[in-house]
This record gives structure tokens, C-alpha cells and sequence, in this order.
């Protein structure tokens, strides 16, 4: 009878440890990238996951999770443009466009007057997408879009935190400018990869946002312009205002449930057009 009980003590107390703290993000038991993200992400089957050949960045998460990326480049690219996908972790429909994309942009290279590399990061914040339930934050509860280094942060930052959100703890910027290993690591993919064009996926507002030089896109299928303003160490405070880097934040209307598969190509050829026509300059300005 003891033996029976200290048995059972002991496989609870393994189930225990396996599953981690409440809310914290489950290792899988594969290495690779789909055992994160399928089954979690909305409208990403494996087939869909496997075809985007995601690469280890090397950099990983508060918690231990690989930050992925996957590099879509024509012959002799003129333009480079940075996607991002859930950087707050509970728009988990952000993170699953930018994989309809990697698809679309790898099987259908569209020509272009200026030839793209694209840069994916699909997944910018893993521990906040695989939180039980996903959560805004990253594991450390900064909020990711706060934390860049946008002129006076130290002072803004927390003006705007304490006098405008009450210090809302989704949208604390944490203790100092890229404190988190998160935005680091996008600060990084900025310094050392030059975007002309930064694409921040969002939700779920339902409009389009844009920071930065050039005219911004009237629309991107059902989604119209809707300049909302910056924020203290946002992305488009940091990269479309400080950088001059074009940023179009592109706000899904759900943040659970993707659009259509017909929407969301429209979504994409928008895009094509609008860089076609107002990026080309831009770039051959700034090669």
C-alpha cells in the first residue's frame, strides 16, 4: 500500500513540474518550430507552419523559446522590408497572417520594379502567445511596444504609463529602454538589416496605422487608413518617427480569428502595389 502511494506521490509530482508554473509558456517535446505554434496560432495548419521553413534565430525568449525568422529574397533584392507578428502575444491573428505570407511571398514572387528581401519574424513574442491564457506581455509583463528607445523614454514612458493608461500593468514599457531580450532582439534586426519598410501586424482594431516618410497606403483590403498617433517607445514612435523608417501597422479586426484566405491575399497584393509605387524612391535613396 505505501509503495502503491509513494508511486502516485511521485508521477503527480513529475505531471506537476512538467507543466510549469500557471500562465507560463509549456516547452514542447519537439525542436521544432510547429510543436510552438500549431494548434495555438488560429488558421495555421502544420502543412502551412512546415512550409515556412522558420530558422533559429539564436536569440531566445524571457523563458527560454527560440525567436524564429525566415528570409524571402529575389535575385539581387533592392528593397528590404521587415514583417513582425505578435508582438503582444494575445494577437494571436498578427501572427498567423505574417505565416499566410511567408506562403504567398515564397510561392508567388510577384514582379516587382524594385526586387524585395523580405524579413519575417512571425512570432516576436512566444511566451506571450503560449501563456495560458496568451497575454499582452512578455513573460517579464513588459509590454513589448513600449520598450523602445524613442527620445526621452525615461521620462515619457513613464508619464504616459502612470498618467494615461493608471498604470495599466498590460501596458507597463518596463524598467529601461529594451530591458527585454524581445525588443533587443528587433532593435537589432533593424540595425543590422536596414529595412526600408517595417510591417507591424496587429489586432484587433480593425484599421491602418502608418509612422514615418513617404505617403502612406489608403488601404489594405478591407482595412483603411486610420492614423491613430505615437506612443512613448513604441515601434512606430522608434522606427517611422526617430529612424525614418516607413512603418505600416496593420490592425486586424479580430485578434483571435483571421480573415479570410481571400482577404488576407488582397491584403497582400495591396501591399505589393503601394511598395511598387511609393517605396521604389525611397529606396534608391537609401540602398
Amino acid at each position: 500500500m505505501k509503495s502503491r502511494l509513494a508511486c502516485c506521490l511521485l508521477s503527480l509530482a513529475l505531471a506537476l513540474t512538467a507543466s510549469g508554473p500557471a500562465g507560463s509558456a509549456a516547452a514542447p517535446s519537439r525542436a521544432d518550430p510547429c510543436s510552438y505554434f500549431v494548434g495555438k496560432l488560429p488558421n495555421v495548419p502544420r502543412s502551412l507552419c512546415e512550409s515556412a521553413a522558420l530558422v533559429d534565430s539564436r536569440v531566445r525568449s524571457v523563458r527560454g523559446v527560440p525567436l524564429y525568422v525566415r528570409d524571402i529574397k529575389a535575385e539581387q533584392p533592392k528593397i528590404r522590408v521587415l514583417v513582425t507578428g505578435a508582438i503582444h502575444g494575445d494577437e494571436l491573428s498578427s501572427s498567423s497572417l505574417a505565416f499566410h505570407w511567408m506562403k504567398l511571398a515564397s510561392e508567388q514572387m510577384p514582379a516587382m520594379p524594385q526586387p524585395v528581401h523580405w524579413r519575417f519574424v512571425p512570432v516576436l513574442n512566444p511566451d506571450g502567445v503560449l501563456a495560458h491564457p496568451p497575454r499582452r506581455m512578455n513573460a517579464s509583463g513588459v509590454d513589448l511596444n513600449r520598450n523602445f528607445p524613442t527620445p526621452n523614454w525615461e521620462r515619457d514612458a513613464a508619464i504616459y504609463w502612470q498618467q494615461r493608461t493608471k498604470k495599466d500593468p498590460r501596458r507597463w514599457p518596463g524598467p529601461k529602454p529594451l530591458s527585454e531580450p524581445e525588443s533587443r532582439f528587433l532593435f537589432e534586426q533593424m540595425r543590422d538589416f536596414k529595412p526600408h519598410l517595417i510591417v507591424a501586424i496587429h489586432a484587433p482594431y480593425g484599421v491602418l496605422d502608418f509612422d514615418g516618410p513617404s505617403t502612406p497606403p489608403s488601404k489594405l483590403g478591407r482595412l483603411y487608413l486610420d492614423q491613430v498617433g505615437i506612443f512613448p517607445g513604441s515601434l512606430g514612435n522608434y522606427g517611422g518617427v526617430h529612424k525614418g523608417v516607413p512603418v505600416v501597422t496593420i490592425e486586424l479586426p479580430n485578434a483571435m480569428r483571421t480573415p479570410l484566405d481571400s482577404e488576407m491575399r488582397q491584403m497582400w497584393i495591396d501591399l505589393l502595389r503601394w511598395m511598387a509605387g511609393k517605396l521604389s524612391d525611397s529606396a534608391a535613396r537609401n540602398p
